[in-house]
């Protein structure tokens, strides 16, 4: 019986080239749509996209596909994809779930998290600290401080939900961040935060992340 020859010393899997482009398509039109260089509503043209870029159609059909999946693009028949556009039901939505996830996220944290896990988020606060006049610093600390939190709760689908909320999220015209004093009333939120995690209090933990996603809401016209 004979036996199969062996395969080639020098075969190769097959290239995954074009995943890995389509994902870094991806994610310099999220970046477009976050800058608001493809502003809401707008219509993405493929085409010229695609000769800006560099590259063929294909991977920028794949890429426009993963940000659809997202809530960032919509893609109609015969109309083409356009940039997502929040209404004001879609914030309150939104803000409604952010706050049921994060507030029993901050309750679990400030029931078992260890004290490098609380030291890492004071760090993260004490950054916000120094970022209160400085708007985008402050945004990417915020968020930072945020996913750090959910992160040590340590349910990985609730991080994943969450996730893909926030980058929703950042299509909102009117996010509470950049509403006049939020920053401000955002820091005082935190410090009150923090100090509820690290006196291991669940309940006013949970209750101050609600309140947090309330005034945010009404910062952000919801």
């Amino acid at each position: 019986m004979s036996t199969p020859p062996d395969k080639p010393f020098n075969s190769r899997p097959p290239s995954l080239a074009p995943r890995a482009l389509y994902e870094q398509v991806a994610e310099r039109l999220r970046q477009q749509i976050y800058s608001r260089e493809l502003e809401p509503g707008s219509r993405i043209d493929e085409q010229k996209l695609a000769e800006e870029y560099g590259i063929s159609r294909t991977p920028m059909r794949e890429a426009l596909k993963v940000l659809a999946t997202e809530g960032l693009v919509t893609m109609k028949m015969r109309r083409g994809s356009h940039v997502a556009e929040m209404s004001v039901d879609d914030v309150r939505q939104v803000y409604r779930l952010m706050s049921l996830l994060e507030s029993d996220a901050a309750m679990e944290v400030a029931e078992r998290a260890s004290e490098e896990d609380l030291a890492s988020l004071r760090q993260l606060h004490e950054r916000l600290e120094k970022q209160v006049r400085q708007r985008d610093a402050y945004f990417a600390t915020n968020e930072q401080f945020h996913l750090r939190l959910l992160t040590i709760a340590g349910n990985r689908w609730r991080l994943q939900i969450v996730n893909d909320l926030r980058k929703v999220m950042k299509l909102n015209r009117h996010h509470s961040l950049f509403h006049q004093g939020r920053l401000s009333e955002s820091l005082a939120e935190h410090r009150a935060l923090m100090d509820a995690l690290e006196q291991r209090d669940p309940a006013a933990a949970a209750a101050l992340v609600r309140m947090h996603f309330e005034k945010g809401l009404a910062a952000a016209g919801g």
